[in-house]
């Protein structure tokens, strides 16, 4: 027995010196050489784009154009956002963005207290510089780098010469916004009423319809009924373009009004091939988000410095229903 045991323990012993000695010799043979990374070579800056109007025609654009431009100077971008305007829901991923030390937040515009502390106070004390697209901000309020998007009082502009060539240079004219009147569409309605006001005999106002289609449709029905002589109607806020047509062509044909919108949505688009609109402004959405990042890096590059604070413009132009044939 004691023979046995004297024989397993010896057996066990050299095992274990077998693995002990393998493993030995496998540490001296090792290939010390590091792997590649399948990520390749990590972004010297993390951006982050976020809308509040996330996964619509307009801002996927905004987005494509942000990724390709991140691409082509070497920067990670993420496209952040949420659905149906929730505000709550899109200032919460700016704090967010905020917290996780991004190098730069491209954002949209939005006029409202908890923005701006968002931006002049939490983003600027980490040095995360702010830069707002499409819609702008005050920068006195925000302290935004600057604003890159439509000239929206030029956009204004055009679509009151445009009335003028259609209407001439009298009759009713009705400004439909929504009830939050942030500074693109304060913009728009100067550029138009600018443009009028040199013609007494036009007389312009200036509604606000709530955000809903719901609600678009009541304040169209209440006008209509208080303003029956109505020649002109301009959907500010483009959202409203649709349901207000929508509630014009159910008590007339809409096509006896002279019609008016701003961007170039899908079903402004359609409405303006029916000859439902008589115009509208057509944007550069992608244009927007690649110039938007370019000027990012140049400003983490310190390449330009300062950014011109009044914004950079990109591209509009008036589009009628001939221009889609």
């Amino acid at each position: 027995m004691r023979k046995l045991v004297i024989l397993l323990v010896s057996a066990l012993c050299v095992v274990l010196f077998y693995f002990t000695l393998s493993s030995f010799i496998k540490v001296f043979h090792y290939d010390l050489t590091v792997p590649a990374q399948s990520g390749g070579t990590p972004p010297r800056y993390r951006l982050v784009l976020i809308t509040q109007e996330l996964d619509t025609p307009f801002w996927n654009k905004v987005g494509t154009g942000a990724l390709q431009a991140a691409k082509q100077n070497g920067a990670g971008l993420e496209v952040w956002g949420s659905y149906g305007k929730n505000r709550e829901d899109f200032l919460k991923k700016i704090e967010i963005a905020i917290a996780s030390h991004v190098d730069g937040i491209i954002v949209q515009g939005l006029e409202e207290e908890e923005f701006n502390r968002l931006t002049t106070v939490k983003a600027a004390e980490k040095g995360i510089p702010v830069i707002t697209v499409a819609n702008d901000v005050p920068m006195e309020e925000s302290l935004r780098r600057t604003y890159v998007g439509s000239d929206h009082y030029k956009a204004g502009q055009m679509i009151g010469r445009r009335l003028l060539s259609d209407m001439g240079t009298a009759g009713h004219v009705v400004l439909m916004g929504s009830n939050r009147e942030e500074d693109y569409q304060r913009r728009r309605i100067s550029g138009i009423l600018d443009i009028l006001k040199a013609y007494p005999n036009i007389r312009t106002e200036v509604v606000t319809a709530g955000e809903t289609r719901e609600e678009v449709v009541q304040k169209t029905n209440e006008i209509m009924n208080k303003e029956p002589n109505v020649d002109a109607f301009i959907a500010v806020a483009a959202n409203n373009a649709g349901a207000m047509i929508q509630e014009i062509d159910k008590r007339a044909k809409v096509e006896k009004y002279h019609v008016y919108s701003f961007d170039d949505s899908p079903e402004t688009l359609r409405l303006l091939k029916l000859g439902k609109i008589d115009a509208l402004i057509e944007q550069s959405p992608d244009r927007m988000g690649e110039l938007s990042v370019k000027l990012m890096i140049q400003w983490l590059k310190g390449e330009s410095f300062p950014l011109d604070y009044n914004g950079y413009f990109t591209d509009i132009r008036m589009l009628r229903a001939e221009d889609l044939r």
